[in-house]
């Protein structure tokens, strides 16, 4: 997938939940992106996670240790 598309949909998903207490933000957006990404959107977000791409909602960045 396109890294410009997978990080702009992350960001939504983040944007969505940002109104949320912090902690359930943060477990909304590991919940959606576990339950809802398929598993090659999730790789390539977690190769995104591990080179340090900036451009992730900072709720997308809390989430990643909770990832599956």
């Amino acid at each position: 997938m396109n890294r410009a598309r997978l990080t702009h949909d992350a960001n939504e998903i983040a944007k969505y939940f940002a109104a949320y207490p912090r902690e359930e933000a943060i477990a909304g957006v590991a919940d959606h992106i576990t339950k809802f990404w398929d598993p090659r959107m999730r790789a390539e977000l977690a190769e995104m996670l591990a080179a340090d791409e900036s451009g992730l909602h900072e709720l997308v960045l809390a989430a990643a240790s909770r990832l599956r």
